[in-house]
């Protein structure tokens, strides 16, 4: 299957894309206000380029559990700047993380090549039309609620069954909005929503998300379902990432680009070998 994301097509299978998060916000949970300058962020992007990142995440808004909303002025002014140095400096695909589709339109329009949406779950199409008129690619997550209300408790009758159910009629609705399936991939959200059980059992039945033919993503880094301290995460995150390629997965979003590709690439040799 293939992933067009703007003037490049990924073609799948291949080895799994590591996604580097790019967080230009003062209050990520992770790595919160140490990229927030413009030239920082983008230094910290190129890094993580030259660490093996296929794909540069820049966001603008954090979305961890209970975070304020930004309004859509502050979120332009902290992202575009970023996105315009990287453009003119590295060829890696950039992504821009974002729930506004005008923030995604003046993105894609500074050089950003994929939309990145934790609120694929919404009623108006306005970003799907966005994705369709640049022919960005376009990642649909699943979100039970908002940032704000998204841990208040989360339950599912059966979380897989709903994630199928939600990728399915997402990719229909998608469709009648105009946006091919051929720019989208999939991530199921893990942390949005759901409990640390909720998160295991996505990871364990990842495999059945492959039958939509479409790239899934998966970002598990650093979150708090894996337990310790946020600085002490990196072997639980390189393990969820590894389990997720050999489920299918074809896009991991982490933090720690160049452990995360040392594993994968080791843990493909030796699978193929």
């Amino acid at each position: 299957m293939n992933w067009q994301t703007g003037d490049f097509t990924w073609q799948f299978p291949r080895p799994t894309l590591v996604m580097g998060i790019v967080n230009v916000t003062p209050d990520s949970f992770s790595d919160g206000g140490k990229f927030i300058d413009a030239e920082a962020a983008a230094a910290h992007a190129l890094q993580l380029a030259a660490e093996g990142a296929e794909l540069l995440d820049i966001g603008g808004e954090s979305t961890r559990p209970g975070a304020p909303p930004v309004d859509e002025a502050e979120e332009l002014r902290r992202v575009i700047p970023v996105i315009e140095k990287l453009a003119g400096q590295t060829d890696t695909v950039i992504s821009i993380d974002t729930q506004k589709p005008a923030v995604a339109q003046a993105a894609t329009a500074a050089g950003a090549r994929v939309i990145n949406d934790i609120a694929a779950h919404r009623v108006d199409v306005a970003m799907w039309r966005v994705a369709a008129q640049t022919g960005a690619g376009y990642i649909a997550m699943h979100m039970q609620g908002t940032p704000q209300t998204m841990q208040n408790a989360p339950e599912y009758d059966d979380v897989i069954a709903t994630m199928e159910a939600f990728f399915a009629e997402r990719l229909e609705a998608m469709a009648a909005a105009g946006l091919p399936a051929e720019q989208v991939a999939l991530d199921p959200g893990i942390g949005f929503g759901k409990t640390t059980g909720h998160n295991l059992a996505l990871l364990a039945g990842l495999a059945r998300f492959t039958r939509f033919q479409r790239p899934l993503m998966v970002g598990a880094s650093r979150k708090s379902f894996l337990g310790g301290k946020v600085t002490e995460r990196l072997g639980s995150s390189i393990a969820c990432a590894c389990r997720a390629a050999a489920d299918g997965a074809g896009i991991v979003r982490v933090h720690d680009v160049r452990e995360t590709a040392q594993a994968l690439r080791a843990w493909e040799a030796i699978d193929q070998a």
